[in-house]
């Protein structure tokens, strides 16, 4: 891998980092039974453990649950994004989530943050 490709990676995972941190932020200042109490440090560490979540659990949780996923046209592919953050705020002292209803709706608006972030980010580079 040459050094520029090596770099463009880390700087996607630092950006992606810093996405989810700043989802997660908005998500628990919109999302009334999400709370998150903790400085820009904790905050970076919850983005980068939701990615790490989000890649090492996440496909094992889609494919023992594809079934419901099938049945459900879908639709519990929600749960199991409300089931990863419940398990980030599980691991993370600083953030809180009182329920699956809150975490599914908080998980759909950090996609849509990061979707936003995202397309900025392109447009602008």
């Amino acid at each position: 891998m040459s050094r520029i490709r090596r770099r463009d990676s880390v700087n996607s995972v630092l950006v992606r980092i810093i996405f989810n941190a700043i989802a997660i932020y908005l998500a628990a200042r919109v999302i009334p039974d999400v709370d998150f109490r903790g400085g820009v440090w904790e905050l970076l560490l919850a983005g980068f453990l939701f990615g790490v979540l989000n890649a090492v659990l996440k496909p094992l949780l889609v494919i023992l649950s594809l079934p419901l996923i099938v049945l459900t046209l879908g639709v519990f592919y929600l749960v199991v994004n409300g089931l990863i953050l419940l398990l980030l705020a599980w691991l993370l002292p600083a953030l809180s989530v009182s329920g699956l209803l809150a975490a599914v709706l908080a998980t759909l608006l950090m996609g849509l943050v990061n979707l936003l972030l995202h397309a900025a980010l392109h447009a602008w580079v």
